[in-house]
């Protein structure tokens, strides 16, 4: 039976408790969409990978671009179908280590990568459009951890725990200071007179691959596009609002319950349509 997770190379299911990930949070992740037997962006997911290993002092073996895909490899079905779509991760923590935060230079990384089917969405968030809510949990100001993908994901995870009403798909959340950020597990993007929004993340925040991709088309395709500060209320007057990430690829909105009284809403426009038609003949769906 062809494994579904690796731990260093190996079909093992098991991290030791000293593991600094877990102790920790010491360490990084990756989700890459899978076209068959192909990872979607891979060398974009492997720069950012190698920029978080350096800044949070993850020494990455030489060969770590070789190991991944040997392990990917490992992992497929030897004819597995072009049209087929999987979800690869890709976890990287500090090692073991004893009590304490010092770390031992000599402790090897741990490498896990895990193939998982891709999730289903019957009703058609890409083409529909979906609902989405203004959270309470903000997200601590912290540029040294600022656009990575790092493990320590529990703001994500408060946030997701405010609501359970299967129609809302997705939750914004705030800086600290009350400045927007991103989705729960997505970035933002809006329009506006034909000019394209998407919240600086220097302070907070993931700067997704999507996301980054977005940025370079808009350039791209002569789309003016202003990165800032922006409070929530610049959504009112937005003509178009969307989310991004590698599996969603795009999610267009269609509404935001901001509060009881304030929730509100937007037309899919040309602008997201345009860059879902681009992302798809990339292979990004």
């Amino acid at each position: 039976m062809r494994p579904s997770l690796l731990i260093n190379g190996l079909s093992e299911h098991t991290l030791p408790v000293a593991d600094r990930g877990l102790a920790y949070g010491h360490g990084l992740f990756e989700t890459i969409a899978l076209n068959g037997s192909e990872p979607t962006a891979w060398q974009a997911h492997l720069e950012r990978l190698k920029a978080g290993a350096k800044r949070l002092h993850i020494p990455l073996p030489d060969n770590i671009d070789q190991s991944l895909q040997q392990d990917l490899q490992t992992l497929l079905a030897p004819q597995v179908s072009p049209t087929q779509r999987q979800v690869l991760k890709i976890t990287i923590t500090r090692g073991c280590g004893g009590r304490g935060y010092a770390v031992d230079d000599t402790v090897p990384i741990n490498r896990i990568v895990q193939l998982s089917e891709f999730p289903s969405y019957p009703d058609n968030p890409a083409q529909q459009g979906i609902t989405t809510r203004l959270c309470q949990t903000r997200l601590a100001i912290a540029p040294q951890l600022a656009g990575i993908k790092h493990l320590n994901r529990l703001e994500q995870v408060l946030a997701r725990a405010e609501w359970s009403a299967t129609d809302i798909r997705e939750g914004l959340v705030l800086d600290a200071e009350g400045y927007l950020m991103e989705g729960t597990m997505s970035n933002l993007f809006w329009c506006k007179n034909g000019v394209l929004y998407t919240p600086s993340l220097d302070r907070c925040g993931v700067k997704g691959i999507v996301r980054q991709r977005i940025i370079a088309l808009a350039e791209e395709k002569n789309i003016t596009l202003h990165t800032g500060l922006f409070t929530a209320d610049v959504l009112q007057q937005a003509d178009e609002v969307f989310l991004c990430n590698s599996i969603i690829a795009i999610w267009p909105v269609i509404k935001c319950i901001m509060t009881d009284q304030y929730q509100p809403e937007w037309s899919i426009g040309p602008i997201t349509r345009d860059l879902q038609s681009l992302l798809a003949a990339e292979g990004i769906f």
